[in-house]
């Protein structure tokens, strides 16, 4: 059973994820987070079809990104994922890219989702299971970032 609070993925710096200096577009970084957060979200039993099935989704309110060292091509690396809080209609996820061969840290991510009604994009509380699973982390640092 995957962890329904922390998931980690490696992969390799592909060439059309570059900039023109050669580095990691700072736009993929975030393509990175919202695709790990994906991945996560569909092995813990929580994706698509399950969201779909209670009428509802997340999207993505607001999202901060610290970039500490550039990834480049070729280079593998390692995003993990943490839920740090789900409560109401909200959910907090952090995000973090290193480079695998020395776990250099690349970048930081802290992204608020909000969950939908597919019906009609509003937002409405967090299915009670998905909600009740986050009461075993902390939602200490989620609480103290900007709302």
């Amino acid at each position: 059973m995957v962890d329904p609070l922390h998931y980690s993925e490696r992969w390799r710096v592909r060439n059309v994820e570059l900039d023109s200096n050669g580095h990691v577009n700072n736009s993929v970084y975030l393509a990175w987070a919202e695709e790990i957060a994906t991945r996560h979200a569909e092995a813990a039993g929580y994706g698509r079809a399950w969201s779909q099935a209670r009428g509802g989704g997340w999207v993505i309110h607001k999202t901060e990104v610290t970039y500490h060292r550039p990834a480049v091509y070729n280079d593998v690396v390692e995003v993990a994922v943490d839920v740090d809080l789900i409560r109401g209609a909200r959910g907090i996820r952090s995000t973090r890219i290193i480079r695998a061969v020395d776990g250099e840290l690349l970048a930081e991510l802290w992204t608020e989702w909000a969950w939908v009604r597919l019906s009609d994009g509003r937002p409405m509380r967090v299915p009670r299971e998905l909600a009740e699973l986050a009461t075993r982390g902390s939602s200490e640092a989620a609480a103290a970032r900007p709302r």
